[in-house]
């Protein structure tokens, strides 16, 4: 009988301690913390949208690790590394330097070692992330 009266409560009281333990063990989700960062629209927008950018005959736009690059017109040709060189995603090969740049094909960077693409020819490209004109 009295087996029937504690055991009810002795249950309760262990369902309150998990909940407590696993609340206290979770992970800040408050919006503005570390593990839930505040980020301003114009960040957001720079990460995820393609800015266009004319460049001048001779210009190299050199990418940061994970810059990506679509050549809308003109001429170019890739800058390599050295060693590696600019990913071509459309065709999936590496283009290194000197060889041409075509038209609307994706292109990534993929460390900040200065690859990027020279133009030839007055050219437009669509861009997104961070990069350096010489």
């Amino acid at each position: 009988m009295i087996i029937k009266k504690i055991l009810p409560i002795l249950l309760t009281g262990i369902l309150f301690f998990g909940i407590g333990m696993a609340a206290a063990s979770g992970a800040d989700t408050t919006p503005g913390s570390e593990a839930d960062p505040l980020v301003s629209k114009s960040y957001v927008d720079g990460k995820t949208s393609y800015v266009p950018l004319q460049l001048q005959p001779g210009q190299s736009l050199i990418g940061d690790e994970g810059t990506e690059i679509i050549l809308r017109s003109g001429e170019g040709t890739a800058i390599d590394n050295g060693a590696n060189g600019v990913s071509d995603i459309s065709s999936g090969r590496d283009l290194m330097s000197g060889m041409k740049v075509e038209l609307n094909h994706l292109l990534l960077v993929p460390r900040a070692d200065g690859r990027g693409i020279k133009v030839s020819t007055e050219a437009w490209v669509l861009i997104r992330g961070s990069y350096t004109i010489r």
